[in-house]
This record gives C-alpha cells, structure tokens and sequence, in this order.
C-alpha cells in the first residue's frame, strides 16, 4: 500500500474517531456522517487491497497496532488462567499460555505474543521464543492431552530467537521436540497465523489438524529481508524476495499448506480488531466442531497423512 493513501485512511480514522466523540459528547445525531464517512473508507480501502503486493501483505502483518494473541484471548476466550514455565529453566513472555473456556469448552491456548512498545518488547524478546518457550509449549499441550481437551494456537512470530544463549540451551531441539509431540498428539489442534509465521520459530507451535491464516498475515520459511540478504547481497530487495517466496495467504491456500483464509477487515485486522476476532472465533469453532467428533487414533492418522502429502517429488 503507497504511503501516501495510508496516510489518508489513518486521517479517515482519526476523522470518524472524532466524530463519534463529538456526538457522544455534545449528543449531536452525527450517525449520517459518520456511515457516509464509513462507507467511503471501507470502498477505498477495498480497492487499496486489490491491489497489495506481497511486500504490502508483509507491511501489514507486522503492523504494530494489529492485535496480538491476548488480543483474541481476550475477545474470544473466558476464564483465562495463564500457566508460566517450563520446569527446567525460566518463563519465557515471548510465548503465552494456559487454560480458557471458548465456545462454552475447556481449551489450551497457546502463543506468540509480541509487545506494543520498546518497553513490551523487550520484555517480549520482540516476540522471538528462546528454547523455554517452546518448552512451556510443549509441557501446557501435553496437559491439554492428558485432560483431552483441545490446543489452539495463534501464530505470530518473525522467528526462533537465534542468539547464543538460545542455542546453547537448545532450540533446534526444543523446536524439533515439538513438532514430535504435536504430530501425535491425542487431541484437536487448530493453529492459526495471526501476523508473520517466521521458518521453525512459527512452526514450532503450528502443526496443526487444521490451519488457518488471517488474510494479510505471512508464514515462510525465511523473511524477505532474510532472503534478500542471502541471494542479492542486499536487504533492498525484499520486495523482489517476498514475490519469490510465496508467502501470502493466498499462495499458501493454492499450495495447500494452510486449510482456509479468515478475511480481514478493509485495510486490515488492527482497523477493526473486534470485527476480526469474531471472524476468527467464528472459523475456529466451524473447525473444531468437526475435529471434536473424530477418534483420536483417526485425529493422528488425519494429521500426519496431511504433512506426509505436502509438497512435490519424484521418485527415481
């Protein structure tokens, strides 16, 4: 999206916002203004997504007002109780999880959750899990497993913290450990991408029976930026490496590796957060309605045989 037309619908915003005061304030009837200058913004801002590139998807997966896994805990979920730790090392912020009521059931929810300003972020290690975190994941699915009650993930993450307190403490094998665990896990996971899906650091907590991804969020085996540092020598091609790497929900859905796209608002999921979280309570209740009725011998057999058929070969 060009800078300048999103400069223009952040004016839009701040103009409906103040509007609304106004009316609520000095309790003028402003209703026809305000939906004529909510139906001009919802069209122009239709027509700006057509015409997304890639790189634009990626702008708005990482846009910091776009909400965060307690975001949709708090919309979706009821009686949330958070669980720390992993029983080896530390807590780790940059992953939360624990129990939750969603749709009048028990579930375990699980997920990366990035931070709103410098001070979150750190806190929130930007979002990146070190080695405890996915541990802390691994421990609550089993929990889930043990209670027979269902996982739900929210995906959002540019990656595995890769620094070298990380790998001394081992992330590769804690990620590896997970992916083990969730492919036989006896119970229904529903994982979803939220924001970026970055490489092992996203797929960490996303094998998944079903996975879903929002309409502007990304999942890739590596950034753009990353990609463009490797094959050009240069960051400034990522444009040029988003295009390549396939990493929008609608590649991904084409290529079968995620089950269905839940749509975004005009302009994307942080210009109307309430809106979003309803459609992706509404897709992950559809979901695990259907899951919930399967065996869990069938639920494993389903859940593998849909990664063993991912991706294309030959054979000699």
């Amino acid at each position: 999206m060009a800078l300048e037309r999103s400069e223009k619908f952040e004016k839009m915003r701040e103009r409906l916002t103040e509007l609304k005061e106004l009316s609520s304030r000095e309790g003028i009837d402003m209703s026809e203004q305000i939906e004529r200058l909510e139906d001009q913004l919802d069209a122009e801002q239709a027509d700006a997504v057509a015409e997304l590139s890639r790189y634009d998807r990626v702008k708005l997966a990482r846009h910091q007002e776009r909400p965060f896994t307690l975001d949709y805990i708090e919309r979706l979920c009821d009686d949330w109780v958070e669980l720390h730790g992993d029983r080896h090392y530390r807590d780790d912020p940059s992953i939360v999880g624990g129990w939750a009521s969603f749709g009048g059931r028990s579930v375990m929810v699980i997920g990366h959750q990035k931070g709103r300003d410098m001070k979150e972020n750190l806190a929130r290690n930007f979002g990146s899990p070190h080695p405890e975190g996915y541990r802390k994941a691994e421990r609550l699915m089993k929990l889930a497993e043990k209670f027979g009650r269902p996982v739900l993930t929210f995906v959002d993450t540019q990656g595995a913290y890769p620094g070298i307190g990380a790998e001394e403490r081992g992330q590769a094998e804690a990620i590896a450990r997970n992916l083990l665990v969730m492919a036989g896990l006896r119970t229904p996971i529903i994982a979803c991408v939220i924001g970026e899906g970055g490489s092992g650091g996203a797929l960490g907590i996303a094998v998944a029976d079903r996975v879903l991804m929002l309409e502007n969020a990304i999942y890739s085996v590596i950034s753009p930026e990353g990609c463009a540092a490797i094959l050009w020598r240069s960051r400034d091609q990522a444009e040029q490496a988003a295009e390549a790497l396939k990493l929008t929900a609608q590649d991904l859905l084409e290529l079968e590796v995620i089950d269905e796209i839940v749509p975004e608002p005009p302009g994307g999921a942080h210009t109307r957060p309430a809106e979003t979280a309803r459609a992706v309570g509404e897709a992950l209740e559809r979901h695990l309605a259907e899951l919930e009725a399967l065996e869990p011998d069938e639920l494993v057999r389903l859940r593998r045989e849909k990664y063993f058929q991912m991706g294309a070969w030959e054979e000699a």
